[in-house]
């Protein structure tokens, strides 16, 4: 799931950072130069507190892509999601964990025929919408079939889909049947498959699984209200500005065990500047907020702050499972050898600066990680400690043509994303390649990026599909093909399609097996594409989020990548 270019989730975004060295000794978070070896495990605020009511003030730099959960790919969309829809399954978080895959509107995590192609959940008793209708398998099975009109929502996730049996279906629209899913009864609901799935009760706790009343759908304007059926909804929502969430007075907590719902509201503040966040928080000046914003809003001045007593004592942190990249337009860069050097030609120790330095995330030799199911060692030539190796990149470009312009896009709202591109263009300089930065807006980067104004170089972000332990559900977003094997597909934003590794892709989709054998076989594949740069690796996030001195059980999420809003509490 992409992480949203909105300061807190990785495509998420800080302010302004600067062009300064990190070196010494490696302390704890917050000293300012860097951790220690231990500065990445997780820190929660306030655990453990059971008491309602009170409202917390969520701040944040821009606006949510969409509230739509049928037209969501973004981590912060899922994260306040969790507040006013459910899902068949949940990803339950753990700070530090690889979250866990619980049941959520399903009794169970779904019972699996024997050939692997049938995936059966019963509904809990008592679930209703907002406005006290019962919530039935055709909500669930209508939340999935607006995911398939791609002309109408252009970010829907596809995870689940690309799984099911019907190709051909292009959404509630348009007429027709949609045969991939069954309700024989209003709590029963049958998914057929095209080949088994081992990590399938993920799929569903993607947000394709939100039940959508077929009278309420509005289609893009469903933003605005989309009907819940979680323990909030939405009392008041302007755009670009604010949004209120207060109690739903029909969700039966005896249903959901996975949600505390502690506080009597959120408010959200949609447009105040990451600067701004950083210091009301740092200087508790409203002791019931929080952001969503990446790094916690925190700008890299404001990194030594993290040490005071009373600013340490309400830093939430954790090593999260999103790892930001850059990635290669490989129709406009279509040369592997020139994307290798143009990979080795990148400082990432200077772009690791830029995120902070060591407090805010470590570097990566990849998207995938050991702690990820079927890992195998990956292999690329980048230098592990983030030099670039110059020379070896002026090798590889010898005799050669090449371009000698290239376009980086950023996300307008994070400075820190510019001064990736300053660092990238000193870097390619060197390589006699001018590279002009392109600033994109924060609302619609991700958008750009799929379409036909994608820059020859962006940034992004994944924090782990709909498993973040497993493997494929990084591997196959990112670089796998379309769901017909034809070309590359929805999430593939560097557009990377190789006739045999994207085939091999296509067909592994097909395979039985766990998802540990299965995984292996990913990682595997997932290498070898890596060996034509189609992207290069990053920073793997670490997050401080500093709360107010009222709130309570702040953990940073694995997959959310800020602070989980779901269990959060305050005192009052």
């Amino acid at each position: 799931m992409k992480r949203s270019t909105m300061a807190a989730i990785a495509l998420t975004v800080s302010a302004g950072l600067t062009l300064t060295a990190c070196g010494g000794s490696k302390p704890t978070p917050g000293s300012g130069s860097g951790p220690r070896a231990d500065a990445y495990a997780p820190v929660v605020i306030g655990k453990d507190y059971t008491t309602k009511g009170g409202n917390i003030n969520v701040l944040m730099s821009s606006d949510f892509q969409t509230l739509d959960p049928g037209n969501s790919n973004y981590v912060q969309t899922a994260n306040v999601g969790q507040l006013y829809y459910r899902t068949l399954t949940m990803a339950k978080e753990t700070a530090g964990k690889p979250p866990t895959i619980v049941p959520d509107l399903a009794t169970d995590l779904g019972k699996q025929s024997a050939d692997g192609l049938t995936w059966t959940y019963t509904l809990k008793k008592g679930l209703k919408f907002e406005d006290g209708t019962p919530i039935t398998s055709k909500d669930i099975k209508y939340g999935v079939e607006r995911t398939y009109a791609r002309d109408v929502y252009t970010q829907a996730p596809q995870e689940l889909n690309a799984a099911l049996s019907d190709d051909s279906y292009k959404g509630p629209y348009t007429g027709g049947d949609f045969k991939a899913i069954d309700t024989p009864d209003d709590s029963t609901v049958v998914f057929h498959l095209k080949q088994p799935f081992a990590e399938f009760p993920a799929l569903v706790s993607r947000s394709n699984t939100a039940p959508v009343p077929k009278a309420k759908d509005t289609k893009l304007d469903y933003t605005n209200h989309p009907v819940s059926s979680g323990p909030y909804k939405i009392q008041s929502y302007d755009r670009g500005r604010s949004m209120k969430l207060v109690r739903n007075d029909q969700w039966n907590p005896a249903t959901d065990p996975n949600r505390t719902a502690l506080p009597d509201s959120f408010t959200f503040t949609l447009s105040t500047a990451q600067a701004t966040i950083s210091q009301q928080l740092l200087a508790d000046s409203d002791p019931t907020a929080v952001t969503l914003d990446s790094n916690g809003g925190l700008q890299a001045s404001d990194a030594a702050k993290l040490n005071e007593a009373d600013v340490k004592k309400r830093a939430a942190g954790g090593l999260l499972g999103c790892t930001d990249v850059l990635d290669f337009n490989t129709e406009t860069i279509k040369d592997p050898q020139v994307r290798k050097a143009l990979a080795l030609s990148i400082d990432r120790s200077a772009i690791q600066v830029q995120y902070g330095g060591e407090r805010f995330g470590k570097l990566t030799q990849s998207y995938i990680n050991s702690a990820q199911r079927g890992y195998v060692e990956q292999h690329t030539d980048l230098d592990p400690t983030g030099k670039a190796k110059l020379d070896e990149a002026k090798k590889l470009l010898a005799g050669k043509t090449f371009p000698k312009k290239l376009v980086y896009g950023y996300a307008d709202a994070n400075p820190r994303y510019k001064n990736v591109g300053t660092v990238l263009q000193q870097n390619f300089k060197q390589l006699g390649i001018d590279l002009q930065l392109r600033p994109i807006p924060t609302a619609n980067y991700y958008t750009v990026l799929a379409g036909d104004q994608m820059p020859d170089i962006a940034r992004s972000g994944w924090c782990g599909g709909a498993d973040s332990g497993s493997v494929r559900t990084t591997v196959d977003p990112n670089l796998g093909p379309s769901v017909d094997g034809k070309t590359y597909g929805f999430s593939n934003i560097p557009r990377y399609y190789d006739p045999k590794i994207s085939h091999a892709m296509y067909e592994l989709r097909g395979t039985n097996g766990s998802s540990e054998e299965l995984g292996k076989k990913w990682a595997t594949l997932f290498d070898q594409a890596m060996q034509g740069y189609p992207l290069v690796p990053l920073i793997r996030s670490y997050t401080n989020s500093v709360v107010g001195s009222k709130v309570r059980n702040a953990q940073v999420g694995y997959f959310f990548g800020g602070i989980d809003l779901s269990i959060l509490g305050v005192q009052h």
